[in-house]
């Protein structure tokens, strides 16, 4: 388990407090039901704005606190726990890309607007259904990029795309030479395929920037899926213990009890590794990609155990869109194949290990 020095603690500890007071479950449900456009409330991503949160991977002289990606993952955690719909996952690693790009006029242009919450910024990376850096057939020439994207998270209303093709990372701002087409997911939240037709692009960094920011990515979602299997596990706790059955409260049946207990022990393993690759990334460390592949393929396990679990464990009711079990397993469902599902995360961390 990571150990948090004193502004971790008061970050974590804000972001929980916000999170259940201005963004619960019920404010997503809201969001959903009305189908708002971009699948998020402007007027909390205004606030996370206020509260420096765009800017915790943001370097100081942008404007940032460049406090790290642990504080930043804690945060996206809190977040995670209520469904709270942000772009915040999104315009962290985007943002990264262009801090470590080559670029000095992306990062004066961009980095401050991103850090106050003015512009949300997304990573346009896969072409297809399934994750694989090593099919991208974007091309840029005469520093116009042309290519699809299937599936860009907060693609309906970002105003800023870090856009993969064959050889690195590209800046593309902007509508010019840009078509979205919103996709309905089973999570309703905000995913656009983008077509860029001859899209003025500005180049970021080669295919070793690409690979980078994609770890970066997939840390924060392992973030927000810990976030996540804690809430949905706490939830169906506390039903166990209240629900009675013949007599006696569900939480003392022994099969229910195993149940729980294997769910307990996956949640501590999997905290322990997506902790351990926030670190590796703000420690600089050489095995970084290890590290996210380890986190991602355990926690992609653990919420789907978890999310089917609570469903299960809550009985008829758990079948229901009343109950909120629906809402998590919708949302575990989508996420997990994102930047590469467990099996995809198995066979990396083989490899990388030369196996």
């Amino acid at each position: 388990m990571a150990v948090l020095n004193d502004e971790q603690t008061m970050l974590r500890d804000m972001a929980r407090e916000w999170a259940d007071n201005e963004s619960p479950v019920t404010a997503f449900r809201k969001l959903r039901n009305a189908a708002t456009p971009g699948g998020f409330d402007p007027a909390a991503w205004t606030e996370i704005g206020q509260m420096g949160w765009g800017g915790i991977v943001v370097p100081e002289e942008h404007g940032g606190s460049a406090f790290g990606y642990l504080s930043l993952g804690l945060v996206i955690e809190q977040l995670g726990r209520n469904l709270a719909a942000t772009p915040l996952a999104s315009t962290g690693p985007a943002a990264t890309a262009i801090a470590m790009g080559s670029s000095d006029a992306a990062k004066n242009d961009w980095l401050a607007k991103i850090a106050s919450g003015d512009v949300v910024a997304t990573l346009a990376v896969d072409e297809g259904p399934i994750h694989d850096l090593g099919k991208i057939a974007t091309t840029v020439e005469g520093g116009l990029l042309t290519g699809t994207k299937a599936f860009v998270a907060e693609g309906d209303t970002a105003a800023l795309f870090v856009v993969a093709a064959v050889d690195g990372l590209y800046l593309v701002a902007g509508d010019e030479g840009v078509t979205r087409a919103t996709r309905k997911m089973a999570d309703s939240r905000s995913h656009a395929q983008i077509v860029f037709s001859g899209a003025p692009a500005e180049k970021l960094g080669g295919p070793e920037l690409t690979r980078a920011v994609v770890d970066r990515a997939a840390a924060l979602l392992c973030a927000e899926m810990l976030g996540m299997a804690e809430q949905a596990f706490a939830v169906t706790n506390d039903y166990l213990k209240t629900r009675v059955q013949f007599g006696q409260p569900l939480s003392t049946f022994q099969a229910l009890q195993h149940r729980m207990a294997k769910m307990f022990t996956e949640l501590e393993l999997m905290r322990s590794v997506v902790e351990a690759a926030l670190e590796a990334i703000d420690a600089g460390r050489s095995d970084v990609d290890q590290a996210v592949s380890l986190a991602k393929a355990v926690g992609g396990e653990t919420l789907k155990l978890v999310s089917r679990e609570m469903v299960q464990l809550h009985g008829g009711i758990g079948m229901t869109d009343e109950h909120d079990a629906g809402l998590y397993m919708k949302r575990a469902a989508v996420i997990e194949p994102m930047w590469g599902n467990a099996a995809y995360h198995r066979e990396r961390f083989a490899q990388l290990n030369g196996y």
